[in-house]
């Protein structure tokens, strides 16, 4: 019998960040191995004209609680939706339900954050920090609380090369910050933010870092564990391979070179690709949420989720992966033809410059607009390359992160639990995953029809047979033009055919 799912059974655990993409496959996997447990409080911004319920029944009618429903029919009745906003003070959570949630919690699994990497560090700080300090206040009124889980980021440190399972320092307390950005005005901000952020390079990974340092200043006597995931994708293996819903990070990425828009990125083939399905995330987050309660630590444990020191996969590995299982599983709609050229050094797939990627979407925007659609490619392709360029920092370099820990607690658990939360990223098979990975892309995030395969190839042929004629075309009058100006290219040309 599986420990961990046993230890859940009858518990009242609040989740923050549950809309996001972590927040519900946690979520899923608690009521799926542990059905009855007792409520899962999930904190909800209020949305206008959708009641929490409503809310609530958007995230588990969907795919991803397909097999939730049949463990556990009355799944509805097992989550309850709390209306907060994290950017205000309390998070604007009413008395009662703030009562409820100080009298019965026993677990906290603190997700919530803005991922954003260009956010303005005002808002970054408000909810990656501040919001940590106010939840890790109510945390200290929880007579009942057994353990709070925080979810970091491997990159919180990225500014090292080697990163320890241990709180680094910040040069600015974060104490500081939180008060300074009371009356701080933005142009203020906008002004010190590059100072304070230093080697960090963005707002995101900065202010992530501070919140590990709330969360190390403020623990108290809290049971508390952070866990530090790199790059989360798509799930491996549960609740089945290949699920994803939002565009962020590789996801944007695979979408954006399948439809053909994406030619090239400036990356280090050699470069650790440390990306980290979502389900080993949950797998790991639920241990250590059970060790953490049952063995009380004597001190924060920090648990590094990360496969590069385990199962390493390089980006030119991974890229290679990608456009292969283009070939076989194509997207509908491309554009053109996803290709990749490799030098010694440097992938560079041809991503154009700004002025040539743009040229193309403001065509194909002037076609949309004479064809009465809404033009959106050029809004699209500057997303892209933003996104892009702020993707670059992680795709360049790689980083050591020692895992001794994470290690430790895969040891602790029995081989039941092994099974059921397996968090052993050297099972991890690449070829594989990437395959599910762009697949799971194509159904679940563009909700593309399988069997609109073999149309899709048939498409992809014709770009192919497109591109390879533009380029015969490109080439017979480029040389055609050489041998009109150059008579050393007349005389190759004679003694070619002769």
């Amino acid at each position: 019998m599986s420990m961990i799912a046993a230890f859940y059974g009858g518990k009242s655990i609040l989740i923050t960040g549950a809309t996001g993409f972590l927040g519900k496959v946690l979520i899923e996997k608690l009521c799926r191995t542990s059905p009855d447990l007792k409520v899962i409080y999930i904190l909800v911004r209020p949305k206008a004209g959708h009641t929490l319920q409503q809310r609530v029944s958007q995230i588990i009618n969907t795919k991803l609680f397909e097999k939730v429903r049949e463990v556990c029919p009355n799944l509805h009745e097992k989550i309850r939706a709390i209306s907060a906003d994290l950017n205000q003070n309390d998070f604007a959570i009413s008395k009662e339900d703030m009562q409820e949630l100080l009298s019965c919690t026993n677990i906290i699994f603190h997700c919530a954050a803005t991922v954003r990497f260009d956010d303005h560090l005002r808002h970054a700080v408000q909810l990656n920090v501040t919001a940590t300090q106010q939840l890790l206040f109510m945390a200290s009124q929880m007579p009942k609380l057994e353990a709070f889980i925080h979810i970091s980021t491997a990159f919180s440190n990225c500014n090292l090369k080697h990163i320890d399972e241990v709180i680094y320092p910040c040069s600015v307390e974060p104490k500081k910050i939180i008060d300074s950005m009371e009356w701080w005005d933005d142009a203020i901000v906008d002004e010190i933010a590059p100072k304070l952020m230093g080697d960090w390079p963005n707002t995101y990974t900065y202010t992530k870092a501070l919140g590990e340092m709330v969360v190390q200043q403020e623990s108290g006597n809290l049971n508390i564990a952070i866990i530090r995931p790199s790059i989360v994708g798509a799930t491996w293996q549960e609740p089945f391979p290949g699920w994803v819903d939002n565009l962020n990070g590789p996801n944007g990425m695979i979408v954006a070179a399948g439809r053909g828009f994406l030619r090239a990125i400036r990356a280090s083939p050699l470069a650790v690709a440390d990306l980290i399905p979502v389900d080993t995330v949950i797998n790991l987050t639920l241990a250590v949420g059970w060790y953490t309660a049952v063995h009380r630590p004597k001190s924060t444990l920090i648990y590094h989720c990360t496969s590069g020191n385990l199962n390493p996969c390089n980006w030119g590995k991974m890229g290679c992966q990608v456009l292969s299982t283009f070939e076989k599983i194509p997207f509908e709609k491309a554009f053109r033809r996803p290709h990749a050229d490799f030098t010694a050094n440097t992938i560079t797939v041809h991503y154009w410059n700004a002025v040539s990627h743009r040229a193309p979407a403001m065509i194909y925007d002037i076609y949309l607009w004479l064809t009465g659609r809404k033009p959106r490619m050029t809004k699209l392709m500057n997303r892209l390359l933003r996104t892009i360029s702020m993707l670059e920092y992680f795709i360049n370099r790689s980083w050591e992160w020692s895992t001794y820990n994470t290690e430790m607690l895969m040891s602790e658990l029995s081989p039941e639990d092994q099974r059921i939360f397996n968090f052993d990223v050297r099972q991890l098979n690449w070829l594989e995953y990437i395959e599910n990975y762009v697949l799971g892309v194509k159904k679940y995030l563009l909700k593309e029809d399988m069997a609109g395969i073999p149309e899709a190839k048939q498409h992809l042929r014709r770009l192919r047979n497109i591109y390879y004629l533009f380029n015969t075309v490109f080439f017979l009058i480029a040389w055609r033009l050489l041998i009109a100006r150059s008579q050393i290219a007349r005389n190759v040309w004679f003694f070619i055919m002769w």
